[in-house]
This record gives structure tokens, C-alpha cells and sequence, in this order.
């Protein structure tokens, strides 16, 4: 085992370390075996502008269509560069990590046998603002901005900025039907709503930190609210995973992420233990995500996350789930298909002895399987697929991936302020979820989806077991058991085991199942009898 101090690189606690950290990355790709790279406990500086760049195809991020004119589609700053490394142990001593500017904190591609642990990450003045509501009239409303945001007004016109951003406070206000809002009653709450300047007629400055907004009405606002604006774009990402092999997160702490938390992404075994994605403590802001904490896209074997903590995402908590391609045409023995969703595409995770699976996405069943012999990426788009057989091969149905289903152990968690749901899943592997706690989602606490006509996430649930979480709130159905089919030709889920959970409040029912098979409910306490719907199930056991 070969230690390696930071310090020896020029890394040192108080400095911008950018540069040094480029080459002691670098030159750990030179080390063989076994090694671990130390940092002094400290905090440290790093500058987006002198970050490496590169290209990353991050699923579930900003489609080709979003960029602005003059950025370049998926070129990703990068603070902590690591691809083509193996056996490396990264401890950050508890050290702090912070980044100005727009980054992707963490990128690890192509690695094996990675352990990254004991760090934190912030970002100064990021993109996501509070407006709190201190005053209300008739016609104004007067707001107070957090102290992380920077704001100025010129020709009378009201912009946010920061290192590597300026925007109007009111772009795209019109159309901003994400922006987060917590009520002052409801503190552990958020959802939804449209932007808190939209119909404004104009802006005043107040002076420290103030504003005053004139409306033509102010029914909406209610003193003591909290609005949250942010750029939704997707464009960087928290900690990004692809192409990698037995990867350990351990005591890592992001406080901000301007898109997914963590994404990881063709890759297989993946421990997450006892990390803390959530705002600053003496912060005023209560998100710290513009999206989902974490995705799970394509991966294999086990993914486990325990005894973390979540708080304040802009999408899910977790989505774990393959992608359903498109079949767009048929020749000899191969078959070409296509990414269907504008923010997923540019890799290839569809391997060579894979064995996919053929849906009818009426349906959602399956028409027959075959397995991959050869699997090329002709672009951004479409991969080229030449199989044993495509007896069963429609043009307009999908394909899944039935050798990128992972198992997932969701174990000893808790999450809170979750704008959509707590748990999105979507796979065919074996998953626990288990004495976790759910405080707030404003829709559903667990939802097993499947979808071949909006997100084209895949696939069919077979072995879930929901046992001893509590939900303490969710805005919509706690367990909702829900593929996407459109007509009802079998069940697309089957064995689901919901087990000594606690329903605290909700709204609805407590379950609602539809196109599922042999669902054993046993030792829940609900807050009444009629907590159960179903639709087109078989084989519903009940104890």
C-alpha cells in the first residue's frame, strides 16, 4: 500500500489548489497497486476556471436543445478529475472542498476498486436563491434574499450573479413551473409552484438584502414562504460514476449540486454509507439540489445505500433504472436503435453477451429475448446491435437490458424536502427497502414505475420488499405501483412484499397497485381501513 500526502503536491489547506490537484491526479494514473491519497485536515479552494474540461454524456442531464448559444453541449468542468485508475483510497480527513463556480464536483470514470471518503463540498454563491416573504400588501410584496446570493440592479432590472453566472431574476418566470416553495407552517415541506415574479410589474430596492415586488395582486404569497430559484438545466453534476467497478462513497458531504447529486451510470457495485446530501447547517437555504440525490442508470450487481441522510432535492431521492430503447430498423441480424429521451443518449451500455429483452410498449411485457453479439455506438443517437436472433425484433417496440439490472439495498436512510418522489424504481433485480424514513415527499414515497413512451426508463419490478420505513408524509400515494402500460395484457410487476411499515399522512390511499402479481401486505399500521386500490392485480395476500 503506497500513502501519498496531498500536502507533498503543493495541496495545502487555505490555498486554491486546482492546478496542484490536476497533477496529483495525474500522477496517481502512474502508480500501480494499491495506494491512498491523504489530505491534511483543512479547507481548501477550488477555482471552476482552472478546472480540467471534458466531454461527459450524463444521463438524465441537459439535452443538446438546452444549451445556450455559445456553450459547448456536454463539456463538463471537472474539480476532482479520476479516470483510469484502480485501487485508490481517497481520504479527505473531514477536510472542506470548496468550489466557485459551475462544476461537476467529482467525475470517476473507467475506474475500479475506489474508495472516496471523508470529505465535504460547497459552492460559494451558487445558483439557487430564497426569497422570503417578510411583508405583504395589497399590491407588493416585500422579499429577503439569502446571504449566499449575490443580486444588482441596472436600468431598473434585477439580475443574480456569481462566478460563472448572470441572470435576470425573473428569466423564463413565465414558464417556471419548478420553482420550489416551503411554507412557514410547513417547514419539512416542498413542492412545485410557478415563479414568485411572474406578473410582477416592477422591482424595488430595499437595501440590505430587500426587495419590494408590485403586483396586481398578492393573494399567493403568505408572510414567512420561502421561494427557491434555480437554474432546472441539469447542466453539471454532483459526484458522476461511469463505466466503473466496485466504488465505495463513505462520510462524503455535498452541501450544493447544480444537478443530480450523484449519478452513477453503466457501472457495477456501488456502496453508499452514511453520507449527508443536504444544505449547510448555518445556511438559509433548504435545498441544495436542483435534482435527484442520486441516479442509478444501467448499472449492475449490488447497489447499496444506507445510513445516509437526504435533504432538499429538486427531483427524487433516488431512481434507480435501465433505459428502454427504441427499434428503429431491422436488417439481416441486426437491429438499430435509438435513445428516446433528449437527456439521455451519447454512451453505449449495451455490452457484448448482454441479453436484452423486446417490449411492446403498449404492454409493457415481454414479446421474447435474444443476446448481443456485437454493439456499436454510430452516434449520439442510435447504437447498432447485431444479435443471435431477432425472431421477436418489431420496429417501433423496445428493447431492455436485462444484464443491466441491478440489485439495489435502500437500508437505514432518511430523507426530507423532497420535492417529487422518495424512491423511483425501476428494475428487475432484487431490492430492499428497509427502515428508512420518509418525512416529506410531495408525491408518492415509493413508486415502481416502468415507461416505454415519456422518460423511457425501464424495466419491470420482480423481487421488491418494502419492509418497517415510515412515511410521515407524502402528497400523493405512499406506495404507488404503477407501470406505464396502456393496455392491460398481463402484469409488468410481480412479487412485492409491503411489510411493517408505519402510514402516517398522506393523501388517498396508502397503496394503489395496478398491473401487478402476487403482492403479499402484511403488519402495516395505517391511518384507516380503506387504504388500498387496485386495478388489474392477481394474487393479493393480505395479513
Amino acid at each position: 500500500m503506497k500513502q501519498i500526502d496531498a500536502s507533498d503536491f503543493g495541496v495545502k489547506s487555505q490555498q486554491d489548489i486546482t492546478e496542484n490537484l490536476i497533477k496529483l491526479l495525474s500522477y496517481i494514473k502512474t502508480v500501480d497497486g494499491e495506494k491512498t491519497i491523504t489530505f491534511e485536515n483543512g479547507t481548501y479552494y477550488i477555482d471552476s476556471e482552472k478546472c480540467i474540461k471534458q466531454m461527459l454524456y450524463i444521463t438524465n442531464t441537459t439535452g443538446d436543445e438546452e444549451y445556450a448559444k455559445h456553450e459547448t453541449p456536454h463539456l463538463n468542468t471537472i474539480a476532482f478529475y479520476l479516470k483510469d485508475i484502480s485501487d485508490l483510497t481517497i481520504d479527505g480527513n473531514n477536510s472542506v472542498f470548496i468550489i466557485e463556480g459551475k462544476a461537476t464536483n467529482i467525475a470517476l470514470i473507467n475506474s475500479q476498486n475506489i474508495i472516496i471518503k471523508n470529505l465535504e463540498i460547497r459552492h460559494t454563491h451558487p445558483d439557487m436563491h430564497e426569497l422570503k416573504v417578510v411583508r405583504k400588501s395589497v399590491f407588493s410584496v416585500d422579499f429577503e434574499i439569502d446571504k449566499d446570493s449575490l443580486y444588482e440592479f441596472q436600468k431598473g432590472k434585477m439580475y443574480f450573479h456569481g462566478k460563472d453566472y448572470r441572470v435576470p431574476a425573473d428569466k423564463d418566470a413565465k414558464f417556471s413551473w419548478w420553482i420550489g416553495l416551503i411554507r412557514k407552517e410547513t417547514p419539512d415541506k416542498v413542492k412545485r409552484v410557478t415563479h414568485p415574479l411572474v406578473a410582477k410589474l416592477k422591482i424595488k430596492d430595499l437595501g440590505n438584502r430587500k426587495i419590494r415586488v408590485f403586483y396586481p395582486n398578492t393573494s399567493r404569497f403568505k408572510i414567512g414562504d420561502c421561494y427557491y430559484i434555480y437554474d432546472v438545466r441539469r447542466q453539471f453534476a454532483g459526484i458522476f460514476i461511469d463505466k466503473s467497478k466496485n466504488v465505495t462513497l463513505q462520510n462524503i458531504k455535498q452541501r450544493f449540486n447544480y444537478s443530480l447529486a450523484l449519478v452513477v451510470q453503466d457501472s457495477e457495485n456501488l456502496t453508499i454509507e452514511s453520507v449527508d446530501f443536504s444544505p449547510e447547517k448555518n445556511s438559509t437555504r433548504k435545498l441544495c439540489s436542483v435534482a435527484d440525490f442520486i441516479q442509478l442508470c444501467m448499472c449492475r450487481g449490488k447497489m447499496t445505500v444506507k445510513n445516509s441522510y437526504f435533504d432538499g432535492a429538486g427531483d427524487d431521492c433516488l431512481n434507480v433504472h435501465g433505459i428502454h430503447f427504441k427499434i428503429t430498423e431491422i436488417k439481416d441480424n441486426k437491429i438499430k436503435v435509438r435513445f428516446m429521451h433528449p437527456q439521455t443518449h451519447g454512451f453505449n451500455p449495451l455490452r457484448v453477451a448482454d441479453e436484452i429483452a423486446f417490449i411492446n410498449p403498449e404492454t409493457m411485457l415481454e414479446t421474447g429475448r435474444a443476446v448481443i453479439k456485437d454493439s456499436t455506438l454510430l452516434n449520439e443517437q442510435e447504437i447498432l446491435l447485431t444479435l443471435e436472433n431477432i425472431d421477436k425484433a418489431v420496429v417501433g417496440d423496445v428493447i431492455e437490458d436485462i444484464s443491466a439490472c441491478p440489485d439495489l439495498d435502500f437500508i437505514n436512510n432518511t430523507s426530507t424536502r423532497i420535492i417529487t418522489r422518495g424512491l423511483l424504481i425501476t428494475t428487475r433485480g432484487k431490492v430492499n427497502v428497509e427502515n428508512n424514513h420518509f418525512i416529506s415527499t410531495t408525491m408518492s414515497g415509493i413508486l415502481l414505475s416502468d415507461d416505454a413512451n415519456n422518460w423511457y426508463e425501464s424495466g419491470m419490478c420482480c423481487d421488491v420488499t418494502i419492509k418497517n420505513n415510515t412515511f410521515d408524509y407524502c402528497g400523493e400515494t405512499p406506495i404507488l405501483i404503477k407501470p406505464e402500460n396502456k393496455n392491460h395484457c398481463g402484469a409488468v410487476h410481480k412479487n412485492i412484499k409491503i411489510i411493517g411499515n408505519t402510514f402516517n399522512k398522506y393523501d388517498g390511499e396508502a397503496i394503489n397497485i395496478k398491473s401487478t402479481d402476487n403482492v403479499y401486505i402484511k403488519d402495516n399500521k395505517f391511518l384507516d381501513d380503506d387504504y388500498l386500490v387496485t386495478k388489474n392485480c392477481t394474487q393479493i395476500r393480505k395479513n
